[in-house]
């Protein structure tokens, strides 16, 4: 009867969408609490299944494939947990590494062939709607038309943003009783293996070694261990990795073939050597900055230009050269570039990631590149109706700069080129060529007013409605359209910031309300720093260089580290508040990135990753207005709260970890204790070196050290 009422007054209003969902989970619920209650008991359960041989996760089908085996003791299964005890000073090591028999079952995770039906619920926040992408594929003069259906099955497969079911009261992040064992995801994926990147068949687990379009990641989330490549060393340390790297480490056969076809890149045995001369002109790095900064005088590379993003990672000598300027500079590795020039940015120790300019915004905010450059980058900018090029221009800073190398007889792609950026608005600040070697360069820079706009003879693109969000990029598709220049002082992008280094510690008006927390949290990770972890852990810092805050906050713990010659991937996490612009305002750099999923890297790209309260993050309440409040009616809003875990395999994570970083790096965890604690046990379960534990008032922390043990 109670149901009844409840539904004829659901009926009676006018509810969205996220109600719906809310009705749809809430009867889930009801059913499940139904159905648990008619089912046979627990122990009738535990007895039918013994063995487990023939179950996955959540019931799945197990088969044949590498994987990772959870032994959980039966002991442990419905009994009430144990009373909680006093917290000591320290973690205590984790045992229970031997297996006895009749006391624990295997459950299999599977790798190769992943079930054909796996429960998922959407999050509509998340989801790019079939409707809302194809709206976006307007076709201005005919670009678009050669995409066609091709377009449309790939929006088919469009991810799907995932979360559990609500089960009532959270349980463990990890299980304190878990015992694991590793398996490693075989010969067919590669050393190379970039989850979400490299395709494989769907249902049958086999790499095809070649990517797809866009990121799409695989379901479930691989737990295998990526195997090292033959004849794999320790990375060279920085410096000298500025000029060789081991071979063996990056080796493929398309890279190979690339190497043969530039002769200023040598083979020396193992090692890759990459010239510093400037007499050679493929790595006139110094005198291309020079040429660049003479031709367009307000470009003054280290002072006034920090953030860069480079495309294609293609001009080797560039961005060394601007290291030495103080620039920091973000290749971009396009996911059709199978050379993989992106991994020698990583081995080199120059920041880089994996992403694709086609449908899909890049990981970034809006206007936080002070420049972009590309040097036969091989992007089609006319392609797609200017959509790359339209997303440049929202990751361009207003007043930024986009530098344009252009080979002599490229005329075809300079002409394509600069029809798109006079319908941005885009001016031509400079243009130059160098007869001597060949090549020309042209500037183009991006209005800093909405002037320009209103002057436009044809409105195509047209302005972003007020409330399109330029700042959202996860999953998001490319606007066509415009945004425009804030002019407050408030509004960040109104003004240039300071020149480097003066913009790590300075706050413009935007920041007023955020300064001191800002400062606090950079005082904060300063003081750690200097107290602990520079002397106290054993972290062999010499040897890092590329390090990861996996969940950088105001990029404080990035800001703590300047000093040292090291560079930081700020990784904010996308359903964490938004301070990536901030970060970027500092002049530090970041991305986007939803750890439930693989990161957009090559396979031992870090030294060093620092997780703070990473795990403890992935549980978020969802808040579902039933009814909401009617101003005609004297019924008070109510709203249904459920929480909800974010990561289906929360170890996912940890498989995650131990594949972008290198043998030999480190981590340092800092979670609650009731997740450290397992943590570590889960880290010994890898062959890891357990470093350094640490706990008090419910809080712990980790540091450990990977190895080059593979299953």
């Amino acid at each position: 009867m109670a149901i009844a009422k409840f539904w004829a007054r659901i009926r009676r209003r006018r509810v969205g969408f996220s109600a719906k969902v809310c009705v749809a989970v809430l009867l889930g619920l009801v059913f499940t609490v139904v159905w648990s209650a008619l089912s046979s008991p627990s122990s009738a359960v535990s007895s039918w299944r013994s063995s487990f041989g023939d179950v996955g996760e959540r019931g799945q089908l197990a088969v044949k494939g590498p994987s990772v085996s959870v032994q959980t003791p039966i002991s442990s299964r419905n009994q009430p947990p144990p009373a909680k005890k006093k917290e000591r000073e320290d973690v205590p090591k984790s045992g229970g590494n031997t297996h006895k028999p009749n006391e624990a079952v295997q459950v299999d995770v599977e790798q190769e062939n992943p079930p054909e039906e796996e429960e998922k619920t959407e999050e509509a926040e998340e989801v790019v709607s079939e409707e809302e992408f194809i709206g976006e594929q307007e076709s201005e003069d005919g670009d678009d038309a050669e995409i066609g259906r091709e377009e449309e099955d790939e929006e088919e497969e469009e991810k799907e943003q995932t979360v559990e079911e609500p089960v009532g009261k959270p349980g463990p992040v990890f299980d304190p009783s878990a015992r694991y064992s590793w398996r490693s995801c075989g010969p067919k994926k590669g050393p190379h293996y970039i989850p979400c990147v490299d395709l494989e068949v769907p249902g049958s687990g086999k790499f095809q070694g070649h990517r797809h379009h866009e990121r799409s990641c695989p379901r479930p989330t691989p737990l295998c261990l990526v195997h090292l490549p033959p004849g794999y060393k320790p990375p060279i340390s920085w410096p000298e990795s500025r000029s060789q790297i081991f071979f063996p480490n990056v080796a493929h056969p398309m890279l190979s073939a690339y190497i043969k076809s530039h002769q200023w890149l040598r083979l020396q045995g193992d090692l890759l050597l990459f010239p510093r001369n400037d007499s050679v002109p493929e790595d006139a790095g110094p005198r291309y900055i020079d040429f660049i900064e003479e031709t367009a005088p307000d470009i003054e590379f280290g002072k006034n230009i920090r953030m860069v993003l480079d495309i294609q990672s293609a001009d080797f000598g560039f961005v060394g050269a601007l290291v030495d300027k103080g620039v920091l500079t973000i290749s971009l590795g396009l996911m059709v570039d199978q050379t993989d020039l992106t991994q020698l940015s990583l081995e080199r120790g120059f920041p880089a990631i994996v992403a694709n300019l086609a449908r899909r915004r890049l990981p970034f905010p809006s206007a936080v590149f002070d420049a972009i450059h590309c040097s036969d980058c091989g992007v089609s900018w006319h392609s797609r109706g200017g959509k790359p090029l339209l997303e440049m221009n929202r990751v361009l800073r207003p007043g930024g700069y986009f530098l344009l190398s252009l080979k002599q007889g490229d005329a075809a792609v300079e002409e394509g080129l600069s029809a798109r950026t006079a319908s941005l608005s885009w001016n031509v600040l400079a243009q130059r060529n160098d007869e001597e070697n060949e090549f020309g360069i042209k500037i183009y820079q991006k209005p800093s007013s909405n002037d320009v706009y209103e002057l436009r003879g044809t409105k195509k693109p047209p302005l972003c409605p007020p409330d399109e969000a330029p700042d959202s990029a996860w999953y998001k598709p490319i606007r066509s359209c415009l945004h425009t220049i804030p002019t407050a002082i408030e509004e960040r992008g109104s003004d240039w910031p300071e020149e480097w280094p003066k913009r790590l510690d300075h706050f413009p008006e935007w920041l007023a309300d955020s300064k001191e927390r800002i400062l606090a949290d950079t005082d904060r990770w300063r003081a750690t720093l200097n107290r602990s972890y520079l002397t106290g852990l054993g972290v062999d810092w010499p040897r890092i260089r590329n390090v990861m805050d996996m969940t950088a906050n105001f990029g404080g713990f990035a800001a703590a580290l300047e000093p040292l010659s090291v560079w930081v991937m700020n990784v904010v996490p996308v359903r964490a508040p938004k301070t990536l612009p901030i970060i970027f305002e500092r002049g530090l750099l970041g991305v986007y990135h939803d750890w439930c999923e693989p990161f957009s890297s090559f396979p031992r790209s870090y030294d060093l990753l620092h997780a703070d309260h990473l795990f403890s993050q992935r549980k978020i309440r969802f808040v579902c207005p039933l009814l909401q409040k009617n101003p005609s009616s004297s019924l008070p809003a109510q709203s249904l709260f459920l929480v909800f875990f974010r990561c289906r395999q929360p170890v996912a994570i940890v498989a995650e970890i131990d594949r972008i970083l290198r043998p030999g790096g480190w981590i340092i965890v800092r979670d609650k204790v009731e997740i450290s604690r397992p943590l570590e046990g889960l880290l010994r379960s890898l062959r890891w070196e357990i470093r350094m534990t640490y706990a008090m008032d419910g809080e712990g922390l980790i540091c450990a050290q990977k190895t080059a043990w593979r299953p």
